[in-house]
């Protein structure tokens, strides 16, 4: 997403797309041709970053720290 220079709209948008499409009810995932348990245990952890972001967004905290933190970029964390 940064290196296609996205408005923060955009941004935003792709960000809500998690919240839509469900991986663990596509055909392909469910079927096991997607490596389901390495990709749960990968969306387990970024969803855990996005929570802890987003808690140390309503604290007040830095952006730049938050993304120092939690790996996430500065623009996910600006679209929570």
């Amino acid at each position: 997403m940064q290196l296609r220079n996205l408005n923060k709209k955009a941004i935003k948008d792709m960000a809500l797309v998690g919240k839509i499409f469900k991986e663990e009810k596509d055909i392909l995932y469910r079927r096991g041709e997607i490596k389901g348990e390495i990709k749960g245990i990968e969306k387990g952890r970024y969803e855990e970053a996005l929570e802890i972001a987003l808690e140390l967004k309503k604290e007040g905290l830095a952006t730049e720290f938050i993304a120092k933190i939690t790996k996430l970029s500065i623009e996910e964390i600006q679209a929570l």
